[in-house]
């Protein structure tokens, strides 16, 4: 059989899982603090017609013959790169300027996330959307009484209380944490990510600003790091791609009918 036929194969299988990381990319355009998503590709196998040779006495050398069979996919990396922040107005709505990650107790072990849209809850506990606490410094969760008059979060993440008789007090303290390797970490939906062999263990929770994490914004909310300008040129690229391959499965399959028209 064709060579070609294969490889043909091989590239819309990978052009296929491209165009599949571009449409979730997309889809999440407008996710708080979701982080985007690329794929590489890396050439199969070789099949060596013949081998090279040195150069002797009166000959130069010469080059191996190869043909490559096809591609697979590489990687398919998550971008964790810093974007952009939306001002919101909202004391609970907050941004890390930099590096780091919010840690998150989702009751079946600590997450993490850099989507800072929080709430309160009915007994006045910070939580995300999906009622999940957010940890302080000491991995305890962060209390608002109900009563309070106001209260704010400073870019270190100590939070301040207005209680009911008008006394400032302590609230806690939000920490941030890093990874050796945050480009090792998986993402389980919900704006959360866990740790992996990969990515290494988070390092002790961090005051905001300190042991290399951002600083706090509250009042911001940081948004996607998608680039519609870069997913659209690239779903250019991948749809060509596939359309290519397709061609070259289409050719090969002409060339097969001819030879099997030889024998009439």
């Amino acid at each position: 059989m064709l060579r070609s036929l294969y490889s043909g194969i091989s590239g819309m299988k990978n052009f296929q899982t491209k165009l599949d990381v571009i449409g979730n990319n997309i889809a999440n355009v407008n996710t708080v603090g979701f982080k985007k998503s690329r794929v590489t590709f890396k050439d199969m196998v070789s099949q060596t017609i013949a081998g090279g040779s040195a150069a002797g006495a009166t000959i130069g050398g010469t080059n191996s013959k190869q043909i490559g069979l096809g591609s697979s996919s590489g990687t398919i990396d998550t971008i964790h790169s810093t974007s952009a922040t939306q001002s919101t107005g909202r004391t609970l709505d907050l941004a890390i300027d930099g590096d780091g990650y919010f840690r998150i107790d989702t009751g079946d072990g600590t997450a993490y996330t850099r989507a800072g849209n929080f709430y309160l809850d009915n007994t006045g506990t910070l939580v995300t959307g999906d009622g999940y606490h957010v940890l302080n410094m000491t991995g305890g969760t962060i209390q608002i009484p109900l009563d309070a008059q106001s209260f704010s979060i400073g870019s270190d993440g100590k939070v301040s209380i207005v209680d009911a008789g008008g006394q400032t007090q302590d609230g806690g303290q939000i920490g941030i944490v890093t990874f050796a390797n945050s480009d090792g970490l998986d993402k389980i939906g919900s704006n959360l990510y866990r740790e992996s062999l990969n990515s290494g263990t988070a390092s002790a929770a961090n005051q905001p600003g300190d042991g290399g994490t951002g600083s706090l914004k509250s009042g911001f909310l940081e948004m996607s790091n998608v680039d519609l300008t870069d997913e659209f040129t690239e779903m250019i690229v991948a749809q060509r791609g596939f359309q290519s391959n397709s061609k070259i499965i289409t050719t090969s399959d002409e060339i097969l009918q001819e030879l099997v028209n030889l024998k009439r």
